[in-house]
């Protein structure tokens, strides 16, 4: 089981921008606020953000890949937009992606260091 997740970003305060709308579509807000890092979540800190200064951005060929879960579809459309809106990029807009097994809903962005997020649901039709 993963108790927590964190991801490296050049630049703090763009970051917790950046974090702080696209997690609060999934519920999530700041908890901990370090020099160096900040903790998300819903009551401890599930999801860290942690100052690495000279970081060169995520090569998109890294293969690093969070994917965080959603209540409901609606939560994920919020999700996707907000990212954009708050300096990120997408990677896959929200929508059913159907599968052999399972079927889910999901979005895909990717944040301003080059960090992929996704957020994902598995509605019951």
């Amino acid at each position: 089981m993963i108790d927590h997740i964190s991801v490296g970003v050049s630049d703090l305060e763009r970051s917790a921008r950046f974090y702080e709308a696209t997690l609060a579509a999934l519920g999530l807000s700041r908890l901990v606020t370090r020099p160096a890092t900040i903790g998300f979540g819903k009551t401890y800190p599930e999801f860290w953000i942690n100052l690495r200064a000279g970081m060169a951005p995520v090569p998109p060929e890294s293969g690093t890949h969070i994917c965080l879960r959603a209540k409901a579809t609606g939560d994920i459309d919020a999700f996707h937009a907000a990212a954009l809106k708050s300096g990120g990029r997408s990677d896959g807009a929200p929508g059913l992606r159907p599968h052999d097994r399972v079927k889910y809903y999901a979005a895909f962005v990717i944040d301003p260091d080059g960090n992929r997020i996704e957020a994902v649901t598995f509605p019951s039709e």
